[in-house]
């Protein structure tokens, strides 16, 4: 990891933490972008385990984010847990819901035109992050019950 990544990584840590303890008074923008809480089960411990993370609104309602792990070789936690559990729950500012995670990859028909829908919502943040890794970064739509 870069140092820069490196001071993002704590940065994010830090915003999560704030995003938390406001119960989402504070929080949802503090990155200058939209941001969420997603709330999945650990695959492996059964705990549940929450992640900040940037997001995008698509046409249906459906609520984009990205498994880019700040362009590492390795996917962020939080996917392999909605990949086997897509049952998760989210917070944007103080509203909670529960809702579904489906997994896109490079693949899915949909992938290009939602790589862009988040990608422009960061000015581009994802696409410098896929330069420095080899695998495809996939994205997760959220879908509000």
């Amino acid at each position: 990891m870069t140092i820069l990544g490196t001071v993002e990584s704590h940065f994010l840590r830090i915003h999560q933490t704030i995003y938390e303890a406001t119960r989402g008074t504070v929080g949802h923008r503090l990155i200058g972008v939209p941001t969420l809480l997603l709330t999945s089960t650990g695959r492996r411990t059964g705990s549940r385990r929450t992640a900040a993370l940037v997001y995008a609104k698509d046409h249906d309602g459906s609520l984009i984010v990205t498994a880019s792990n700040g362009g590492a070789d390795r996917p962020p936690g939080w996917l392999y847990n909605v990949k086997a559990d897509g049952s998760v729950e989210v917070q944007i500012g103080r509203r909670r819901f529960g809702g579904s995670a489906e997994v896109i990859g490079p693949e899915h028909a949909e992938y290009p035109r939602l790589w862009t829908l988040v990608n422009r919502n960061t000015r581009g943040r994802y696409d410098r992050h896929q330069q420095h890794t080899n695998r495809a970064i996939e994205l997760v739509k959220l879908r509000p019950r």
